[in-house]
């Protein structure tokens, strides 16, 4: 029953891969609001759920000593994907940079294969933290899928390639998945390890990635809408841990 759910929450964040044909029938104007606001709110709910659920989770296994060095392993092993795999979060649909699409689709098919780590070690510690895991990684899934997209038709995909492309790098989290399902089984302490390391992550995402770009909105009517936004991600992981 647990290795169902893991791939069922593997599948749902999976499919989320399909959401650039979304760019294709809103006004951009929209769109950029649209993903403007779900930045904000993603970055709430990554550092809540980092701090609120994933950490809280961890310590009550694991040495507090344990326990932090591996959310600064994580947040280390986030910096160094992102640098030096060109992990791409082009939240306007369309990346600016001069990067090489194959590249990027190799850095997402790594990225989306620790995805299905984080949630199969969630799923073996609780239900309930595994299903709020894969909330916090479809939060963040569907920006950054927004604009992997934007990455492929800039360099050349077609809309139909794009799409496909970006499905088949999805699915590498089902080997994560079953990777995390059994090495949570056979390795004691693993998915308390693993939660830590996804809370490091989960921070870096939300503090050098997604916190950025609501900095570069200089309206100050937008920029009020983002920190409610950004409020309310973390009210919602908050009042989770509390009904919880």
């Amino acid at each position: 029953m647990q290795l169902l759910l893991i791939l069922i929450s593997t599948f749902v964040v999976s499919v989320i891969s399909l959401i650039g044909v979304v760019t294709l029938t809103l006004k951009e104007n929209l769109l950029k609001v649209i993903l403007f606001l779900l930045i904000a709110f993603s970055a709430g709910a990554l550092i809540g759920g980092a701090f609120l659920h994933l950490i809280p989770e961890a310590l009550e296994k694991a040495q507090v000593q344990t326990v932090f060095f591996f959310v600064i392993s994580g947040f280390v092993l986030f910096f160094v994907l992102e640098k030096y795999l060109y992990w791409r979060h082009c939240h306007d649909g369309i990346c600016h940079t001069h990067t090489f699409t194959y590249l990027n689709l190799i850095g997402d098919a790594l990225h989306n294969f620790i995805d299905g780590l984080v949630i199969a070690g969630s799923f073996s510690v609780s239900t309930q933290l595994g299903f709020f895991t894969t909330m916090m990684v479809i939060a963040h899934e569907i920006p950054q899928e927004l604009g992997d997209f934007g990455v492929l038709m800039y360099g050349g995909f077609s809309k139909q390639k794009a799409l496909f492309c970006n499905f088949l790098s999805a699915l590498t989290a089902f080997g994560g998945a079953i990777g995390g399902y059994f090495l949570s089984q056979r390795i004691n302490g693993f998915s308390h390890i693993l939660l830590a390391i996804t809370a490091g992550g989960f921070i870096y995402i939300s503090s050098a990635d997604l916190v950025p770009e609501i900095h570069k909105e200089t309206d100050q009517r937008k920029s009020a809408f983002s920190l409610l936004m950004f409020l309310f991600g973390i009210a919602l992981m908050f009042i989770l841990k509390k009904i919880s």
